[in-house]
């Protein structure tokens, strides 16, 4: 019994209400007529036109996106922890993109992409495991354009510019785990700690040993922009983009195969004469001056990965350098003969085959390192690493070494990844004060294990 109701009770409403039901569908289909099933396939096919998988009837629409989540172990020399983190080296997004044709020749498309930013792996730190007050939606991409077979590409928007990624070319895919050429996406947040210190200090994060926002000297970035993009012809692309009056870059960019073996490579010239520190951007902004100056940031960098088929060997190379002409504006910097230049160069070597039934395994090593001179960053006067003591301080020269080793499984039935990296950090670094240049105290080295999956859509 349930209700009031016994099983006898529940079987004769069941097939009442069937019976009822039956009727009223075979009511409803007389009333139709006999074209019922046309006109039904005909109302099917409207809705699906119209649904948003494909947008309106004339501009069609993808939804993709993908979810980079990973559980990141970290030791700073005197702490260890573990946090869950949106693994930034390819964070997770969702986006809308499409187009038109508009002839035989000339097609309209358009982006839209959102980046998520929840427990970042790049802004976390030892006093925050969850960022609050970084994490949120990024606009990453936000651009219209007309793409020509024979004439090439015009983008407008919230575009990459021809630099963008040109120090991240990888046949192998592993730039979701972690990107050879851009290190502080693993724990870039940490602050530095002093050897056999007691504890890490809300002070300096690692990351800002590296110029602007420890990207890759050299590399471009997602910004207001006008691109053109030429046709390719016989694998090489050129590239050139303008944002307001005063940046803009050119680059150059191959794909082609020989036999077994594939080749991918690129370089771009960057230069900015704005006049606003535009720390946010990766590209080579220039600090503060004098508007009616000519001084200027300008960057040079490339990269090259090789991948044979055949045996699954592969290999990534990187490298750049930036000038900044407003280096030794800084007073701290005055009469020292501060570098204005900062380089790097990195590397990454690997296997990928496939070794099971689930997709390519890629195993693989890495090295980085940095070296770069005047940083404007402070050290907060009576920071354990400030060998000023109670005076603060300014980034004379700094270096950053990394070495670090990775798996990566990938699962096509699911279009997934799962992933390990661990990475190894070493640093050096000098201060300056009032034109007098010293070694900061010894540093900790930085180590993270992180592990996880992606999954795109």
């Amino acid at each position: 019994m349930f209700g009031g109701v016994g099983k006898a009770g529940w079987a004769t409403i069941l097939v009442t209400g069937g019976l009822m039901l039956g009727t009223s569908v075979s009511a409803q289909a007389a009333d139709l007529g006999g074209d019922c099933c046309g006109d039904l396939e005909e109302r099917v096919a409207e809705l699906e036109a119209t649904t948003a998988r494909k947008g309106n009837r004339k501009v069609k629409l993808t939804v993709y996106g993908k979810v980079n989540q990973a559980v990141m172990f970290w030791d700073d020399g005197d702490e260890q922890n573990a946090y869950v983190v949106t693994n930034d080296a390819s964070r997770s997004r969702f986006g809308f993109k499409g187009g038109a044709k508009i002839n035989d020749d000339l097609s309209a498309n358009f982006q839209i992409e959102i980046g998520v930013r929840s427990a970042n792996s790049k802004r976390d730190n030892q006093f925050d495991a969850i960022n609050a007050d970084e994490s949120g939606l990024d606009v990453r991409h936000a651009w219209w354009n007309l793409k020509s077979k024979k004439y090439g590409t015009i983008q407008v928007g919230h575009t990459p510019g021809a630099a963008q990624e040109i120090t991240e070319i990888n046949l192998a895919g592993t730039s979701d785990v972690g990107k050879y050429a851009d290190v502080e996406d693993s724990g870039g947040g940490f602050f530095l700690v002093r050897e056999g210190s007691a504890a890490a200090t809300n002070g300096l994060q690692w990351r800002r040993l590296i110029a602007r926002t420890g990207a890759a000297p050299g590399e471009g970035d997602r910004r207001e922009a006008v691109l053109y993009e030429s046709p390719e012809f016989a694998g090489f692309t050129a590239s050139a983009a303008w944002g307001g009056d005063d940046f803009w870059d050119a680059g150059l960019r191959y794909e082609g195969e020989f036999g077994s073996i594939k080749v991918e490579a690129g370089i771009a010239y960057s230069e900015n004469t704005d006049n606003v520190d535009d720390s946010a951007s990766h590209g080579c902004p220039a600090r503060n001056v004098d508007p009616n100056t000519n001084s200027k940031c300008q960057g040079l960098a490339g990269s090259i990965s090789v991948l044979d088929t055949k045996s699954g060997l592969y290999g990534n190379f990187a490298a750049g350098e930036m000038w900044d002409d407003t280096v030794d504006s800084a007073a701290n910097f005055a009469g020292t003969g501060v570098d204005d230049t900062y380089k790097f160069w990195a590397a990454e070597v690997g296997i990928q085959q496939k070794w099971n039934h689930l997709g390519k395994t890629t195993l693989f090593g890495q090295y980085y390192q940095y070296t770069g001179g005047g940083i404007t960053q402070t050290v907060n006067g009576g920071d354990p690493i400030n060998s000023f003591g109670a005076q603060s301080a300014q980034i004379f020269s700094s270096e950053v070494d990394m070495w670090g080793l990775g798996a990566m499984q990938k699962i096509d039935a699911a279009d997934m990844k799962l992933y390990a990296l661990y990475r190894h950090y070493e640093f050096d670094l000098q201060l300056a004060r009032g034109g007098v240049v010293q070694d900061s105290e010894p540093l900790e080295d930085f180590q993270v294990l992180m592990t996880g999956a992606v999954i795109n859509f």
